[in-house]
């Protein structure tokens, strides 16, 4: 629910103009009331209200009066971080290697690397503020082998997201009903633990979720 609030009403409170509804909500800590937040219709009321108690708020749950004390953008066991890369099937490694670096140009793309516990061979075209990986079959039961038979062009295969305890991530995705396609996490081409997510579970795109342990 409080995923619902964040993502309909704005950070920045100044915006809700709905703030008759707001003196009603005052004293009441059922947070359902928000729902009825667009009927109304009153600034002049709001900035009342807005300087009266609340010279010093920034989240709409604290608005209403309900207990924020649980309540956090991090999850309590395991949080998700950056677009690691997107990772793409191609039908032929050097002509995928030979168009990221000699026609757009990109200056770090690496050589084509095997990884056999995986059952492919991986080059990450670097970005900058993200990675694109190219993967090729490696050996004859390579898990991308039915994907290019079904794509003979290639395409996007799937994305990594970080996550910064993959372990606690799959034990509370489990929980909410999100499978792992192996439940006990690998190593990756990047050397860290990573486990994919069942394609069915995530809208149709296959989920990989790798341990990154950032210094600070």
């Amino acid at each position: 629910m409080f995923h619902l609030f964040k993502n309909i009403f704005p950070k920045n409170i100044n915006a809700i103009s709905n703030s008759t509804l707001l003196s009603r909500t005052l004293n009441t800590k059922n947070i359902g009331v928000f729902s009825a937040f667009s009927k109304f219709n009153n600034n002049i009321y709001f900035e009342r209200y807005q300087n009266k108690y609340f010279s010093s708020f920034s989240s709409v749950s604290f608005i209403a009066g309900a207990n924020t004390s649980n309540i956090s953008n991090d999850h309590p066991l395991w949080k998700l971080g950056h677009l690691n890369h997107v990772a793409i099937a191609v039908p032929n490694i050097d002509n995928a290697i030979n168009f990221y670096k000699n026609i757009l140009g990109v200056d770090q793309v690496s050589e084509a690397v095997p990884q056999p516990e995986h059952g492919v061979y991986t080059v990450f075209v670097n970005l900058g503020n993200t990675k694109i990986e190219l993967l090729y079959p490696y050996g004859e039961k390579s898990p991308i082998q039915n994907f290019l038979e079904k794509n003979k062009n290639g395409g996007i295969h799937h994305i990594c997201i970080e996550v910064n305890d993959v372990s606690n991530a799959v034990k509370d995705l489990l929980d909410k009903g999100i499978r792992p396609l192996d439940p006990e996490p690998k190593i990756g081409a990047h050397g860290n633990p990573v486990v994919f997510l069942h394609p069915k579970d995530c809208g149709g795109v296959l989920v990989e979720l790798e341990q990154v342990n950032k210094k600070n």
